[in-house]
């Protein structure tokens, strides 16, 4: 436990691996692998019979807490799909559990917050994140990148506007009315509980990075739902402070969010290397949107396809990949990746035919 709160102040490069060779680190540096690497938010979950089998009777929190769970499952797509990255089974909220914060995951709902957080009092009551509290998670790392072989392991963590949001509606949301409230009418608190957020989320991904895993990705879910002005005011800070934090790790650092085409260019001045984009916005656009000022080399992006067209049929999906390709050469690297998540209902079979035609063609 020692030596992981020692590493978590300054992470540990020694822990780990040397992968010069992985397609997806390549191209996450800006570099012209010999194949466009493949990888796909939630391809670890529910839409693998192999995962419903296995999470039969355990709770996702409960789940996320097992080690040997959490390296079983984030291993099931690497096996069938053959994919260029693995991202850590957890979820978002975990760092917020771990610290003490009350709160489940509902089937059908998602995180339910007991008490949420409105005042100023409330958010001076947050608790903060010790690493010897995500333990189990960097366990789970350790285990992962011995069991991976060549196959980069991603780990995550919640960008502090997405937790905040959570936090403060008690809940999900469509229209983010009471977090919006808080941060309008009350910003001194809203920037209280956001720095509070970024320490936590930053405890968490120094906690994996001490533990070995080769790059990170900052989700922001719902950033999307700001405007630019109110993003740049009330967010781009807090997640600089997240992303800056990990600068001397030297790994690739993800930044994604849905519905955030207005938003790319203040997502890449946050820190990040790589730049998620959803479905709305074509490659070579959100690639002219990036070339923001300060940076010596192209962006980096990943994406995009749709994850509805992988329900449209196989004619429909080579179509689709084949001009996301085409569209991500505009770019100084390219991952390739859906716009959001792997829906439930998906057929895994058609997420293996993905890899394929992404490894048939070459950057």
């Amino acid at each position: 436990m020692t030596d992981i709160n020692t590493a978590v102040k300054s992470p540990a490069k020694s822990a780990r691996r040397s992968l010069p060779e992985s397609p997806f680190l390549v191209a996450a540096r800006g570099g012209k692998p010999a194949r466009v690497p493949v990888w796909f938010m939630r391809q670890a979950g529910r839409s693998l019979p192999e995962y419903r089998a296995l999470r039969a009777g355990t709770k996702m929190l409960a789940a996320c807490f097992d080690p040997d769970l959490v390296c079983e499952i984030t291993m099931q797509p690497v096996r069938r799909h053959g994919v260029d990255a693995a991202i850590l089974f957890s979820d978002i909220v975990v760092p917020l559990v771990a610290a003490g914060v009350d709160l489940d995951i509902v089937a059908g709902t998602g995180p339910v917050v007991a008490s949420p957080i409105r005042s100023a009092e409330a958010v001076a009551a947050l608790p903060t994140l010790d690493a010897s509290q995500v333990e189990p998670v960097a366990q789970a790392v350790r285990l992962l990148t011995s069991a991976l072989g060549d196959t980069a392991l991603i780990g995550f963590a919640g960008a502090p506007f997405t937790l905040a949001s959570y936090l403060v509606e008690g809940g999900p949301s469509r229209n983010h009315e009471r977090t919006k409230a808080l941060m309008y009418a009350d910003p001194t608190t809203w920037h209280a509980l956001l720095d509070r957020l970024a320490d936590i989320a930053l405890t968490f991904l120094r906690a994996q990075l001490a533990a070995g895993v080769d790059a990170v990705q900052l989700f922001d879910s719902w950033a999307g739902a700001l405007s630019l002005k109110d993003y740049r005011e009330f967010v781009l800070p807090h997640s600089t402070k997240v992303l800056a934090g990990l600068a001397d790790a030297g790994v690739p650092r993800i930044h994604f969010g849905v519905g955030t085409g207005h938003l790319l260019g203040a997502m890449r001045e946050a820190g990040a290397d790589v730049v998620g984009v959803d479905w709305r916005t074509p490659l070579d656009t959100a690639v002219s949107r990036l070339a923001v000022p300060g940076f010596e080399s192209g962006p980096v992006v990943q994406g995009n396809l749709d994850p509805a067209a992988l329900f449209a049929g196989d004619e429909v999906v080579r179509r689709e990949v084949a001009r996301i390709i085409s569209e991500g050469r505009a770019a100084q690297g390219h991952v390739f990746n859906l716009g959001h998540g792997v829906l439930p209902e998906t057929n895994p079979d058609v997420l293996t035919k993905v890899v394929d035609l992404v490894h048939g063609t070459t950057r």
